[in-house]
């Protein structure tokens, strides 16, 4: 795609190298990641944006990053090009970070890496892009060499004495291309588009969704239309929560690139940009409700109080101790009662109940996993979250007695005489509390080992032991009938 190289050993080390932030040094936009942190922070306050930024860029970028300001420690920088940079800077080179970011943030990133001999940003005044950084850059050196990655920096790339870039965009290739413009090196950072867009709308977590087949399933009349209608609820259900977890991961780019495996999110990593992120949420959105006509409007009525309160989770509960976990629980209960209003089933109160036990035992379980490892990485305190370390033996109270009652609920359930209408042999259902028992404290005794680092019902999906358990719970249940 690019013609012309230049290989990069013929730079003269005495011309000054200049470096873009967002999107070359780093894999994400710092305003767009700043402005995430402050909805975070402010959600009440959006209409401030629109505000500052009718008064110009650098003024909305001056004032997110006041409200807002990240860690440059935490920032999803481009490996590849920082090892060059450093090589560069052994060498005697003269490299110059030149960016349209906040000056503050700026300066943080250069005194955290310790590289540039300065920094040129943006003022809260002037947005230093395109041309108005290329005035400032010919004013200052005269020539230089520079490393950028999108349309706005194809100016200075053109004045360049030795163009190189980063992850450079489509449009960017393009006008190189076209422009005939020497490329000198090149610095991909990228992972592959398809992995990183299922990863980001989390597909697997679509199998907590098998919940809503389970009201048609146990009421034993599979009819054809039902059947279909909770395929449907299915697809609309996983579409909206997929939204929900991209817009949920959005607001938490700050708070992931603080935790050792969250980081590695596609947008905590720089692997997907926010406005990205917002495009595929906003697509998935309207499939959902593509499929709302076909289904009945009591599903509806639970899928907006699913939106309401995942929303309300992500925004808020989620910070609240046990408040979380009563939510986490609920909302896989409300999956039941989804599918039940998709496929017009009546919702057991021993199911209802159930439910309602089981899945507080497993959000208390995840929660603990949490604690347990966060303990072992010496810390105290969980970041976004009201717990402490301390907190980890009475979790596991909680967390276990709420298992047991679970097993109870359901030992009462198969003790109730009119279970022979829908079991022949209902007796035989007897064997299932057993194999119950065994997963239930498992899951608590792997959480105990620091071994539980999924969501249990996910962990469950891919453990050979759960699966084995789960056929011989199915086998039972077939035996009975």
């Amino acid at each position: 795609m690019f013609r012309n190289s230049v290989p990069a050993e013929q730079a003269d080390l005495t011309r000054p190298l200049c470096v873009d932030l967002d999107g070359t040094l780093i894999k994400s936009d710092s305003l767009f990641d700043a402005v995430c942190q402050f909805l975070r922070r402010n959600p009440f306050r959006f209409w401030q944006l629109g505000r500052w930024l009718s008064t110009g860029r650098a003024r909305l970028k001056a004032e997110v990053a006041s409200r807002a300001p990240l860690n440059p420690a935490q920032l999803p920088y481009n490996t590849e090009l920082l090892l060059y940079l450093h090589a560069e800077r052994r060498q005697g080179r003269q490299i110059y970070l030149t960016t349209g970011a906040d000056g503050p943030l700026a300066e943080r990133v250069a005194a955290h890496l310790g590289i540039f001999a300065g920094v040129l940003a943006s003022d809260g005044v002037t947005n230093l892009t395109s041309a108005l950084k290329l005035e400032c850059l010919k004013a200052r050196f005269g020539e230089f060499d520079y490393i950028g990655n999108s349309r706005a920096d194809l100016p200075l790339l053109a004045n360049a004495r030795h163009a190189m870039v980063a992850n450079p965009t489509l449009s960017l290739r393009l006008a190189l291309h076209l422009g005939h413009i020497p490329v000198a090196r090149t610095f991909p950072h990228e992972q592959p588009l398809a992995r990183t867009l299922l990863k980001a709308i989390r597909i697997h977590q679509w199998a907590k969704n098998i919940l809503l087949f389970v009201p048609l399933l146990l009421s034993h009349k599979l009819r054809p239309e039902a059947i279909g209608a909770v395929i449907a609820a299915f697809f609309c259900f996983s579409f909206m929560a997929s939204a929900n977890y991209l817009f949920n991961d959005l607001l938490d780019i700050e708070s992931d690139r603080r935790h050792p495996a969250k980081r590695l999110r596609p947008f905590a990593a720089g692997d997907l940009p926010v406005l990205g992120g917002v495009a595929l949420a906003l697509v998935l959105i309207a499939a959902s409700l593509a499929l709302l006509p076909i289904l009945p409007h009591q599903f509806l009525l639970w899928l907006a109080v699913y939106i309401v309160a995942t929303t309300a989770y992500s925004f808020y509960f989620k910070q609240v101790a046990l408040v979380d976990v009563l939510m986490l629980s609920g909302l896989y209960t409300l999956r039941l009662l989804a599918g039940g209003a998709a496929t017009r089933t009546e919702i057991s109160p021993w199911l209802a109940a159930f439910s309602i036990f089981l899945f507080l035992s497993l959000a208390m379980v995840k929660r603990f996993s949490e604690l347990e490892n966060l303990r072992e990485r010496g810390a105290t305190e969980t970041h976004g979250r009201g717990y402490l370390a301390g907190d980890l033996e009475q979790i596991r109270s909680f967390g276990t007695a709420s298992a047991t009652a679970a097993v109870l609920v359901f030992m009462m359930y198969i003790a109730r005489p009119d279970v022979t209408v829908l079991y022949k042999h209902a007796g035989r259902l007897w064997l299932i509390v057993p194999l119950m028992l065994f997963w239930l404290y498992r899951v608590w005794l792997l959480g105990s080992r620091g071994e539980m680092d999924d969501d249990p019902v996910i962990f469950a999906l891919r453990d050979r032991v759960s699966l084995a358990v789960g056929v011989c719970v199915l086998a039972v249940a077939i035996l009975a009938l």
